[in-house]
């Protein structure tokens, strides 16, 4: 997103583990209505600094609550979580609203999904009851690889309507966009991997439009 590393003065582990307020450490960038909380390597830590702690896995919702007004400023706020179950993931799931699940076409990662569910149903009970899925997302997907097709079908049986129609590609711009330190839809708007994206944010905004049509006839 274009922010460089000595311009993170403050960053989301002072946000987490320290006293910083989310207002210090959030940057504009340069997409329009876009602000971001960068990290930098610390971060990589945090799990060993916060381990002792009594309330370990509810930090980022303590901190959240805390900017509570400054939370209220935006339409969607995104946790971008390491890919593994550690403590920095337990944050995010305990202060989320919802997930939302990349699956790499590969054979291991349904096996990891299955533990991700687990854990899931674990905060569900012990600190987060609203916790949803908001949908599982295919990636790196090949048509012309039989095993991204197994993939997607185990997924699609295993998990039904929680598997988006989207599918991001396999596509050279998503790997390049990072290097140039911009996202896909800016580096190449007109690639598969930029229209894939597109598509995947008209899905999940059609999704979100028709829980609340369904909530609001339930009440």
């Amino acid at each position: 997103m274009g922010i460089a590393v000595l311009d993170r003065a403050s960053t989301t582990y002072d946000f987490l583990i320290g006293d910083e307020r989310l207002s210090s450490v959030l940057q504009p960038t340069p997409v329009a209505n876009v602000m971001l909380a960068p990290a930098t390597t610390d971060l990589a830590s945090a799990d060993l600094d916060i381990a002792q702690r009594e309330n370990r896995t509810s930090l980022l919702r303590n901190a959240f609550q805390r900017d509570a007004a400054v939370m209220s400023q935006f339409d969607y706020v995104l946790i971008d979580c390491p890919p593994s179950l550690n403590l920095l993931t337990l944050n995010a799931l305990v202060a989320a609203d919802s997930i939302l699940v990349p699956l790499q076409s590969e054979f291991f990662a349904l096996e990891g999904l299955s533990q991700l569910l687990l854990t899931v149903r674990e905060v569900r009970e012990a600190s987060n009851p609203g916790l949803r899925i908001e949908g599982i997302l295919l990636t790196m997907y090949d048509r012309r690889n039989n095993l991204s097709q197994l993939v997607e079908r185990d997924a699609r049986d295993t998990m039904g309507s929680l598997v988006f129609e989207t599918m991001i590609p396999r596509n050279v711009r998503i790997s390049e966009a990072p290097s140039f330190a911009l996202p896909v839809l800016s580096y190449d708007t007109g690639s598969r991997g930029a229209a894939a994206y597109r598509a995947l944010a008209r899905e999940l905004l059609q999704n979100e439009k028709q829980m609340h049509r369904t909530g609001s006839l339930t009440q």
